[in-house]
Formats: C-alpha cells, structure tokens, sequence
C-alpha cells in the first residue's frame, strides 16, 4: 500500500512541475482486472472435486451392480428366495433411468412444447431403441449371473464396437491417420470376445467350479447382446457426418415426444426379458417369496441399498459429467475418471479380497483352490460380509480355481486388458473435444438417456465426436464473433454518475484490446451515449448551445481519459446531425465511442423514444447499409485518422466497424442496453453474452443489478433487490422466463428486437390512458413482454453484476416506485390475458408458470391486506387487544391515507406518507420483539407467527450464505422488516391513486422546477460582496438549508478573490431567474470564455446531486462575448494541415452555434502542460515491447526539452496557434530523427512520427454522410417527431388516466377488503367455533396442549410459505449452474498481457494489405 502511494504521489509531482492544477480524480476500477487467487484455487477445486465425483461415483455404481449380479447368481450361496429379491433388484437398476427420462420428456410435451413427429423417423428410433434395450436387458439379466465377476466387468467394454466399426466405414477423422484408433478397438474388441471364448473353453475343460457345455451358450449370448447394445450410440457416428446432420436434425423437433414412447418401449422390453427368461424359461420366479419378513429383513436392506446405491450414483455420475464438460475440464474431470473406472473397480475388488480373504478363511489354509473350497462352510449371514463372500464366490468361479494349472487366468487378464483398451481407444476424440463455456447438455451428448449398466463406457460413447455448431456457429470448435453496442441513454445525470459509465466503458475498452487483433471472447464492441434534452437557448442571444450537462459529460470523457492514458483524447470529431449533434472519440485501444446530443426541439426525448432511435440506427440502418456495402459511405482517403496509442494508422474506424458487420448475422449483433449511471466490468458482458450466444431462443439476458448510494431508502433497496433477485428472479429463470430485463443492464439479441411485432409495435405513441402507463412508465418491462409473447426466452445471470444509482431520498423513491409499479401490474396482465397463446409461441412458458404468475399476482394485490393484517397482529402482541379490535384500528391508518391521496398534492402525500412510515417502523419493531417474547412464553415455536418469522429468518439466511459475496446485506433485512407497511401498504395506495400522473417524477427538466416554486419565494436579492456576485433566494420551505449552503459555497467560493471588480459587474445583472431551490449562486465573469470552456469545474465544486437545480436560461453576457471571440480563434484553428484535411472543404461546412464552443473545449488539448504530458505517454505507449527503453527515455528526455524552449514564453494554460504548433511539429520531427539515427534505430522513425502528429492533433468538425442524413430526417419524419398534443387530446386523456385510476383503485380495494372482512368475521365468531388446533407439549403439565389458529390466516401464510419454498428450491437450483458458468468463464479468462514486439517492416506490410483489401474491394464499387 505504501508504494502504492509513493507511486502516486511521483506521478503528481511530474504534473506539478508542468502546470499548478496537477490534481486529478482516479474513478474506482479504473486499475487493470486481475485474476483473484483465491478465484482460481476455486477452479482447481472445483475441477478435482468434479473429478473425483465422477470417479467415486462411477466406481460405486458399476461396483454395486456386479455385487447385485453375483448375488442374484444360480451359483451363488443364496437361498432361491434371495437370488429372486435380488434379480427384481438388477431390474429396477434398468428401469430406473428409463423412468427419469420418461418422467422429464413427458413433463416438456405437456408443459413446453410438442412437436408432432414424423413417423417413419419414430417407428425407426423405437426399433433400435427396443433392441437396445434387448441386449441390456439379456446381457444383466440373463448372461451376468451366469458369469463371474470378474468376466462382468471386463465384458462391457465389448459395447463399442459397433461405434468403432462405424468410424471405420465413414472415415470421421480429420487426419488420415487417426482412423488407426477405431481400427484397433475393434482389433482389441473382437480379440477380447475371441480370448472370453478360450477362457470358458479351457474352465470347462478342466473343470473349474463345475462349469457345463451350457456356458458356451451364455457366451455367445453375450457377445449378441454387446452387440445389440452397441447400437445404443449410432447417432453419434451419423451425427458427426455432415451429409446425416440435416436429416437427423428434425429428429430433435419431437424427440421430447419419442423419448416419451422409447422409454416405455424399454421398460415393458426389460420386464419381458425378465419375465419370460426367469417365469417361462427356468422357473425361478416364486411370487409368494416376494413377501420378505421377520429374519429376511437383512436381505431386504442389502438389496434396497445396493439399489439406491447403484440408481443415486449412476445418476450423480451422469449429472457431475456434464458438469465436468460445462466447466472445461474435459480431460481431467471427465474422459479421465471415466477410463480409470474399470481399473479402479478391479483394484477395488482385489484389495477387498487380499485385506478380508483371511478373515473368511477359519481354518488358515493355504492357496486359492483351498481357500474357494472352504467358502462354502462360512455361514455369515452378517450384512456387511454377504457382499463380500459372494464377490469372493464369485472370484473362485475363475481359472484361479483349477486344479490343473492357472496359466488360463492370464488370459481372462488379457480379456479385461483388450476390453478396456478396445473402448479407450474407440473414444479417442473425448481427450481432444473443445467444449464452449456453459454449452448445452444436447450439444454436449447424443442422448438424454444414460445406459445405468455401463455407466463408464455409457457417457464416453454418449459424447458428441464433433460437436455441432452452436445454434449459429460456423466453425464448430471456435467461437463466433459477435458485435455488441452498448448504448447507455442519459437524462440529467450527475457528474459523479457520468464518471461511473465513462470508466465501465474504457475498462471494456481495455478488456477487448485493439479491434485489429482476434480477442479470446471473439466479440467487437462499439459504445453509444443518446443525451436526452443536451441543448438550451440562451435568452439574451437566442442560440442553442450544449447545457452544463453536455459540458460535464466532455469533462468526464476527457478526465477518464487522462486516467487511463495520461494524456487527452487522441482523435475527436465534432458532426451535426438533424436530431442535434454527435460527438465521436476513439478510445484508447481503437474502439469507438459516440456521444449523441439530442435536442428536444428536434426529436422526441425521454428513455423509450431514445431507444428507438439507436435501435433503427444501428439495427435498421447499419444492418441496411452492411446488406448493401454500395450504400456503405467511401472511406476517405485524404484523411488518416489517428486514433489509438498503439503507432498505428485506421482509415474512418466507424467505417471499419460496419464491414466487419456484413460478415455477422442479426443473430449475433447484440444491443447491451445501459443508464447513464450503470457501472459494470466486462466479465458482466462476457457472461451475458455466453447466454445470447449458446442459446438462440434467447432473446435478452440480464444481470444481477446492486443498488449503490447512503441512506436508510438505499439500505432498504439494497436487501429489496437482493430478495428480488436471489429467489423471484431466479424462480422465473428456472420455471419458465424473466418478465422483466432492466433497462440499466440487459443485453438483447439485435435478431429478437428485429423480429415480427416488437420493435415496429415497440415504437407505437400511446394515445390512450392504459397505454401511458404500459407503455411509457415502464418501456423496458413492456419490451420484455412483446418478446415473450413472440417466443423469445429472457433469462437471468446472477454472476453478471452491474451497480446503478438508486434514489436516496424518499420522495424520489416514491415517485420511481410510483412509475414502476402500476406499469408492472400492466405488463403481467397483458401476459397472463394472453397466456394461452403465450404458451404456444414460447417454449420457456408453461401453463404451470402462468399459473405461478398468477399466484404472485393474487399475492401482490393482496399485499395491503396482508400487512393490515399483520399490522393487527402487532396491535394484538404489543397492547393485548381482542382481535377484531385490533383489526379495526390497523384498517383506519390506510383508510385514511387513502382519503388524503385523493384530497392532497402529490408532495403532501408523500410527507405524510414519511411520518406514517416512522410510526409503523416503530410499530413493526415493537411487533418483531412481541413475537419473540410470545414464543418463549408460549415454549414453542409452532405458532403460525413463530413458525412463520422463524422459517423466513432460516430462508433468508441460508440464501445469505449461499450468497457469499453479498452475504453482508443480510444486515438490512431489520431494516426491510419494519418498512413492510411503508413499501406494501402505504407505497401501493400511493402509486395506485397516483396513477393519473404519468409524469417522470425523478429528474424532471428544470423549466418545471421553476414555475412551481416562484410563489414560495421569501428573499430574492442580487448583492455584492468585495468580488462576489450573490443571489440570495429564501423559500418557505427551506431557510435553515439556505444558511448551511451559505456558509459551505462562501468557503468553497473563497480562492476566487483574485476577480477583479471590473470583471463582476455585468454579472450582477445577469442571473436574476429565481431557481427552484433555496441556493446561493456565485457566478464570475472570469470563467465565461465560453458556456462550455469557462466551466471547468468538477464535481467538487459543481453539486449537481439535484438536477433540477439550475435553469437552461441561466448564461450572461460576457459568455456570448466570449463566444464570439472564441469562435473567430476556432475557425483559424480548424486548418489543420497536418490532419492531412481539404481545409477549403472545412470551411464550407456550415456549422451551428453549439458547435464553435464544443470545439474549443477539446483544443484544451493543445496547451503546454496537455502537450507536454501527451507526447510522453504517446512515445511511451508507441514504443511499447520494443525493448528499447534507453532510447525511449532519451527521445522523451530531448523532445520535452525541445518542448520547453519552444513554449517557454507560453503559459501552462494557454492555447497555441496553428502557426506555432506547424512550426513546433516540425522541430520535434526533426529533433526524433536525429536522435534515432544516433541510435541507429531509423526503423522506428514511423511510429515517432505518428506519436507526434498524434500529440499534435486539433478536433475536427465533419459532415454527417447524405445517406445517413436522409435516414434520420425520415426516422425522425415517421416515428420521432417531437409530440405537441392538443389541449383536447390532454384533456381526454387525463380523462381516461383518472377513470382508470379509479377502477384501479376500486378493484384493489374491493379485494382487500373482503380479505380483512372476512378475517374480521372469523375473530368475531371466536377461535373456539372455527380454529385449527395445533398441539403443543407441555413439560411442567405434562400434557399436551392445543393453540386455536383462524384456518383462513393459516392458508394465507401456508400458501405463501410454499411460493417462497418454491423460489428457495429454485435459488438452490440456480446457485449451482451460476457456479458452473463461472468456473467456467474463470478457466478461460483474459490475460491483460502487452502485445509482444513485431517487426516494423512486416507490420507495416500488413497494414498495407489490410487497406488495399479495404479500400479496393469490389463490394464499394458504385
């Protein structure tokens, strides 16, 4: 930390000795993202846990089936009973996995979708799927308990071979010679079957344990029935032919629907099997020995366990290997553990048999036949010892028994070596497999089923030999690029807010490196900033300049760029457009950054419009303009653009942008919607985009928002939001779809927006009542509507975390609450009307998830009732009134309350609504400790309340900590407690009866402000003190704040004395609007250069945490003075000869008034102390990984010295002009050449030279392309006209809005009531008549007493006690997947690595190249 601190206070002093402002603001996570140790000891834990899951679980299934096959043998020392309970055993081992996939195909068909099938193509599936199940059925049934278990176990790897034959005949290889692997499985397979064959032929001939001519029979049914079996994987081979991929791809339409019929098809093939082989053929069933009681008890435990066993740990191996294929840790969590199953069993069981051997063996005998002999005399009926003396029977069933020789044993060892080097082999293209991060489990294997029998072999034949695309990948081991724009829309954000966005978008900047170069993440990414309401008109002159809000904005720009690069912005262009202006920045790496300054006057303004307008700009026009390259504007030649610090030269790097969109589909160009506020990393955007990319039907994803700020409002949001997102969110991820995407981080798909019925639908006017409040109070919930109504899926990401502003004070929460609410209940109606059809369209929407929407529905409109209720509760707990009592007085306050919204002003309400919220904190306080006393008065829990309060805190808790990284908010839980009646009861009455007003309500435009405050106004005076100009304002409703910011702008104000009088007294005159909060203004004339350049001030000294603070109106006369000056000095700055422009052509552009000031803002860039600090960052960061650090110190040592005695008449601040800046370009110039030659190191000449001119480089104004002109003023013509409605349209819909209101209003009450009425009823008629008794021990009494509960309170928590175990089963579900994508992206995060060095000549040559292909391509040929 120290030297961090050295560090920091070394770089300030460099700065000091250059100009006397050496401060700067560092924004946090502005430092490079590093990879957390603790994170990646996690993923090796994680991937070794997974490992040996996967291992232990695999050898513990297989291991529990050969014991129940050798105990349900005929050769076995079990009794005829015994053998039959264990054969029933081994078939519901087969059947088991055949009733989980039935179970979930069954629940898709009716809940998701159904497709109907083709039926030549299921007639086709059944047929294999039947004979399939033939084998398994005649190989554990019938062949295994005729076998030993040694041969059991061996003999499975025998079902690859028809999976090599078919590698064989289609030649899937890539490389020629790799078709030696299936060539020696099927070599090793076939002379695994040949050497089975020897073994039983030498045990039978030497009469090893009695073997018969029988078993030859037994033998070649098992090699029939491996080879039925290995028809279980044909797809797999088909699959991977490219030729096959179309004609199996309308199998996976209604496989749902054929896994519904193959999986009965199998379970009634098995239980034929079973029956016909064990009733008919031998006999052996005895339907009466199924009746297991009294001493047989053992023999049920040791078969149900096995089977548990061999059912729950087959299934865990299957889950945990697709788990070890999501997190890529293929080789050592997957195809590893599974090739070492079979040796690991086999060790297992001979370690077994060498440690416990003695302990069967009484009579100490030496050698294995004397030792198989005795066997038989052990009559250990323990449960432990039974498994192991009939795995030890069934060891002395083998050639080691013979009494000849037991040379033949070493062939059954060169079975099981050939048998397991026969399906290693034939899964080969497992070890070198490339699994996309969270790839699908369809993607990842052939079948959903799993063969529990062969649970090794099962998945390694299962997995895909070459895993097809994903949804719309080309290359089926790489990645597809994808093109995101990130488009944050700004309405009066603060400074401090602005900084947030500006350093999440640099910080992606930096993630994503140079756009030039492939990125690990395969995306590029373009940043759009839409400033609603950026113009004002100065009253004196009439012009239309930037607001302070556009001018905190280039500060920021320019501020976060200094802290990322040391220096200014490299390449600035300045263009009008017909909707306002665009500001374009290149970022430091080379990505774009485009401001888009919206004025009010020309086209619509507020969030839905702004979104429109950027989603028919990058979606409709540039995907126009890249479906048709001619249309594409001509690369201007004339003109290097340089951008960027890496030494190299782009030709218009938005030009470049747009032609590597016309090699991208819509599928993969994704809009990541942002605030002006929202901070995020690029891991958010990374995980969000593996959403969209692995699933098609994804139309929109979101992330995990965290409210920030101070305050008990922020620290109740905070534990709102994280409730909302830990279980309601996560609940509709995993049940059906996200409602609502938040429009401060969601990333949509650009096909989704694109398609039928949203975007076109998504630019209606609302022209009725209903449709102001669906459509404009909550335009990102509605947006998400119209995409599932048309099929997409929105989903939920819980490790994507974004952080955005939330309202602090009580009143702007109110009216942001006053927004949502009513728009949310819109939107869920709107769905649920349209469910039925819903369910239709989209896969991910289910009658069963309507049906849950519905129950939160019921609950939501249920809410003031409830916590009247509750409320009533706390009366009864803290003052012991009767109930029915205590119910009329908790219904007055709301009732009240009510009266008062429809009587009172919209601030009434709210102060009002403060007070009472106080008074029921207190209240719920009170109540929360009642509970707690009552319970240990009562000495039980098992109250509806205890049970209640005790089952929520446990919930709570457990999410908390499944939670780790926000286990802290877990603090603010009290604090939601006793909000309750605040955020349910009194914030609903409030928004419901505020549902006329469907106003903003948070950061409304200032003109408003001023009007409704002038009538308050106490004192309004221009005074003057020493070289001050003051206007003192007091209102009504705040002198004590007037004092304090009196005293606080007085001290900040203070090192300003030097102004002089001259310069103060036009100002005096200047500012008299009255504002529209009690404030105390000091203006100087001093810093009115321009309205844009004479307001350098940060947000230390510029407060903006109320936006509607100052007026658009509010600029003076010196600053039109100055903007005449200013602009006369901007027009000789803009032939910049060495930008290499036409400067006749730039003079002929006619510019507005905004556009001079803006300019001379950026050429701030060019004072002596910017200058100074540029050229060392550009010939540092040009010079990067040359390995030539003593040359780069001297070029920097030289050239700063040329810098200083060129400018040293120059103030720190002062701007040069064209003349000296030519001159001094040329002096530096030759300055770099001489020194490189000294050094011999003329090759860098190029790369000096362009960090000098780069150093050197004045914004330039452009003209906006005539094709694109023409696209906005028709955009603007057809959809985003300003809206001036008619006196008559307002009128009739406020009409509509308050007759809405009113049923509104009316419905919710209607309901409530009868819920508390008839709950009124119930204590009236008393707990004795109707109450559901609940027992309750009593130590001291010694007897058991019954507390009477109201039934319907009980069903009201009951109910709502099972929606949140709903949620919290949910939660636990995707808390496991959230872990698997973030092991996942961790494994293969970015490096923030330097580039390494390249050499000049070839550099240069592929630049070249990469223009000549640009600019010379057919596609731009007119």
């Amino acid at each position: 930390m120290s030297e961090e601190l050295r560090f920091r206070g070394k770089k300030r002093e460099g700065r000091h000795r250059d100009t006397w402002d050496p401060f700067q603001l560092n924004p946090i996570g502005a430092e490079k993202e590093q990879k957390k140790r603790c994170l990646l000891v996690a993923q090796y834990f994680v991937a070794i846990f997974v490992g040996l899951a996967v291992l232990v679980s695999a050898v513990v299934a297989k291991g529990s089936l050969l014991v129940l096959s050798a105990l349900s043998s005929p050769n076995s020392f079990r009794n005829k009973k015994d053998q039959q309970f264990y054969m029933l055993m081994l078939v519901f081992c087969l059947v088991f996995p055949n009733f989980l996939v039935f179970l979930k195909s069954l629940w898709r068909c009716a809940f998701k979708t159904f497709v109907p099938p083709n039926m030549k193509t299921m007639a086709l599936i059944c047929v294999i799927e039947s004979l399939v199940s033939l084998g398994t059925s005649l190989l554990v049934l019938v062949v295994m308990p005729q076998f030993d278990i040694l041969t059991n176990l061996f003999i499975s790897g025998g079902v690859c071979i028809m999976s090599a034959i078919l590698q064989i005949v289609f030649r899937l290889q890539r490389e020629n010679w790799k078709i030696l692997f299936p060539i020696c499985s099927l070599l090793l397979t076939s002379a695994g079957y040949c050497l089975l064959g020897m073994d039983y032929y030498i045990r039978e001939a030497s009469h090893v344990d009695r073997h018969k001519k029988d078993c030859f029979y037994y033998v070649g049914l098992g090699i029939f029935s491996s080879l039925l079996v290995s028809l279980c994987w044909w797809e797999n081979t088909m699959q991977a032919k490219n030729r096959m991929q179309k004609a199996l791809a309308e199998l996976d339409g209604f496989r749902d629907f054929v896994f519904v019929i193959s999986s009965i098809l199998r379970i009634l093939v098995i239980g034929a099997v079973y029956l016909i082989y064990h009733r008919l053929m031998i006999k052996s069933i005895v339907w009466k020995d199924f009746n297991l009681a009294g001493d047989e008890g053992n023999i049920l435990k040791i078969g149900l366990v096995l089977f548990f066993l061999q059912a729950f740990c087959s299934a865990a191996c299957h889950w945990f290997g697709v788990v070890a294929c999501k997190i890529n840790a293929v080789r050592m969590s997957f195809a590893l553990p599974l090739c070492c199953t079979g040796p690991a069993v086999l060790g297992l069981g001979l370690i077994l048999f060498l440690v416990y051997a003695e302990r069967f063996d009484s009579a100490n005998t030496e050698g294995i036949i004397a030792f198989c002999s005795n066997l038989h005399l052990i009559k250990d009926k323990n449960t432990t010892n039974v498994p192991l003396l009939e795995m030890f029977r069934s060891i002395c069933r083998t050639s080691l028994n013979s009494h000849y020789f037991q040379w033949p044993f070493a062939m059954l060892v060169l079975e099981g070596v050939c048998m397991w080097g026969g399906f290693v082999s034939a899964t080969y293209y497992v070890w070198k497999i490339k699994v996309q991060r969270i790839e699908r489990t369809s993607q990842l294997f052939v079948r959903r089923l799993y063969e529990s029998a062969f649970i090794d072999l099962s998945l390694l034949l299962n997995t895909k030999m070459k895993l097809p695309k994903a949804q719309t990948n080309e290359n089926q081991d790489e990645l597809q690029s994808v093109v995101i724009y990130l488009c944050a829309t700004m309405w009066h954000e603060t400074y401090d807010e602005m900084l947030k966005i500006l350093t999440s978008m640099f910080r992606l900047d930096r993630y994503r490196g140079d756009p030039k170069e492939e990125h690990k993440d395969s995306f590029d990414f373009e940043s759009h900033i839409f400033v609603d309401d950026a113009f004002m008109t100065q009253k004196e002159t009439g012009k239309r300049l930037v607001n302070e809000y556009v001018e905190d904005l280039i500060h920021v720009v320019t501020e976060v760029y200094r802290v990322f690069t040391n220096k200014e912005p490299d390449d600035v262009s300045i263009i009008e457009t017909p909707y306002g202006g665009r500001l374009m920045f290149v970022l430091p790496e080379g990505n774009m950054l485009y401001v888009h300054l919206k004025d009010k006057s020309r086209i619509r303004n507020k969030k839905r419009w702004s979104q429109i307008m950027y989603m028919y700009y990058l979606l409709g026009w540039k995907g126009y303009i890249t479906k048709n390259p001619q249309k594409m504007p001509r690369m201007d030649t004339s003109r290097e653009s340089l951008i960027s610090m890496d030494g190299e030269i782009f030709l218009l790097p938005q030009y470049d942008n747009d032609n590597k969109r016309r090699f991208i589909s819509d599928d993969n160009t994704y809009i990541l919607a942002l605030d002006g506020d929202t901070d995020f990393h690029p891991k958010a955007v990374v995980l969000l985009v593996d959403r969209l990319r692995m699933y098609y039907n994804v139309g929109a994803a979101c992330g995990r928002i965290h409210p920030t700020g101070m305050g008990p409002m922020v620290w109740y949001q905070k534990f709102e939001y994280a409730v909302g997102h830990w279980l309601q969110k996560t609940a509709e991820h995993v049940f059906g779809s996200v409602l609502c995407s938040p429009g401060c981080f969601s990333l949509f798909r650009g096909s989704a927006l694109m398609d039928d019925n949203i975007l076109k639908k998504y630019t209606t006017t609302a022209t009725r009542g209903a449709e102001y409040v669906q459509y404009d109070q909550g335009e990102d919930r509605w947006l998400c509507t119209l995409l599932l109504q048309q099929g997409w899926r929105v989903e939920y990401n819980a490790a994507s975390d974004a952080y955005t502003n939330s309202p602090q004070e009580f009143k702007e929460f109110y009216n942001q609450r006053r927004r949502w609410g009513p728009s949310t209940l819109a939107n869920t109606l709107d769905l649920l009307h349209s469910g039925s059809e819903t369910v239709k369209r989209n896969q991910s929407i289910s009658s069963l998830y309507i049906f849950y929407q519905m129950f939160t529905v019921g609950s939501s409109i249920l809410g003031p009732a409830s916590v009247t209720l509750m409320v009533a509760g706390a009366f009864q707990f803290v003052f012991k009134m009767d109930g029915a009592l205590a119910i009329i007085i908790a219904c007055i306050p709301p009732v009240l309350y009510i009266i008062i919204c429809f009587a009172t002003k919209a601030n009434t309400q709210i102060t009002i609504a403060a007070v009472m919220s106080v008074i029921y904190a207190f209240l719920m306080t009170a109540s929360f400790f009642s509970i707690i006393g009552d319970m240990v008065v009562q000495g039980t829990f098992l109250t509806p309340t205890g049970v209640f309060l005790v089952s929520m805190t446990i919930m709570y808790l457990v999410t908390a900590i499944l939670h780790p990284q926000e286990f802290g908010l877990i603090i603010y839980g009290l604090m939601y407690f006793i909000c309750i009646p605040s955020g349910y009861l009194l914030l609903t009455i409030y928004s419901l009866v505020n549902m006329n007003n469907v106003s903003w309500g948070t950061r409304e435009s200032k003109e408003e402000g001023v009007q409704k405050k002038t009538h308050n106004v106490l004192c309004n005076k221009d005074c003057r003190l020493c070289c001050w100009d003051w206007n003192i304002k007091i209102t009504q409703e705040a002198e004590n704040p007037m004092l304090q910011q009196i005293t606080s702008l007085a001290t900040q104000k203070a090192p300003l004395l030097q102004i002089t009088q001259k310069e103060t007294q036009p100002q005096a005159a200047s500012n008299p609007e009255p504002q529209d909060k009690p404030e105390l203004t000091t203006e100087k004339a001093a810093e009115a250069k321009t309205p844009l350049a004479g307001q350098n001030k940060k947000a230390s000294l510029k407060d903006k945490g109320d936006s509607s603070s100052h007026s658009d109106d509010s600029d003076d006369d010196d600053e039109k003075k100055s903007i005449k000056s200013d602009s006369s000095f901007s027009s000789d700055e803009g032939d910049d000869d060495f930008m290499n422009s036409d400067s006749e052509e730039m003079e002929d552009i006619p510019v507005s008034d905004w556009v001079e000031p803006v300019k001379v803002e950026f050429l701030k860039k060019l004072t002596y102390f910017n200058m100074k600090r540029n050229l060392q960052a550009q010939i540092r960061y040009t010079l990067r990984n040359k390995n030539q650090e003593d040359v780069v110190e001297d070029l920097i040592l030289m050239l700063t010295d040329t810098l200083n005695i060129r400018l040293s008449k120059a103030g720190p601040e002062d701007i040069l002009e064209q003349a000296e800046i030519d001159e001094l370009q040329h002096e530096l110039t030759n300055q770099a050449r001489h020194i490189l030659k000294s050094n011999k190191m003329m090759k860098l000449e190029k790369r000096v030279k362009r960090a000098i001119e780069k150093t050197l480089s004045a914004p330039q104004i452009q003209r906006l392309d005539e094709g694109e002109k023409d696209f906005w003023d028709k955009l603007i013509e057809r959809y985003l006209t300003p809206i001036n409605d008619s006196e008559e349209h307002k009128k009739r819909v406020g009409q509509e809005l308050k007759s809405l209101r009113n049923k509104s209003v009316f419905l919710y009450f209607i309901i409530n009531v009868l819920w508390v009425v008839a709950t009124f009823f119930l204590q009236l008629i008393g707990n004795d008549i109707i109450s559901i008794k609940i027992p309750k021990f009593s130590v001291e009494k010694n007897e058991t007493e019954y507390l009477r509960v109201e039934p319907l309170s009980l069903m009201f928590l009951f109910s709502f006690a099972v929606l949140l175990l709903v949620q919290f089963v949910a939660m636990l579900y995707h808390r496991v997947y959230t872990l698997i994508h973030v092991v996942s992206y961790r494994g293969t995060e970015k490096d923030y690595k330097e580039r390494e060095p390249e050499d000049e000549e070839e550099e240069d040559q592929v630049l070249e190249n990469n223009y000549a292909v640009s600019l010379h391509s057919e596609d731009f040929q007119l």
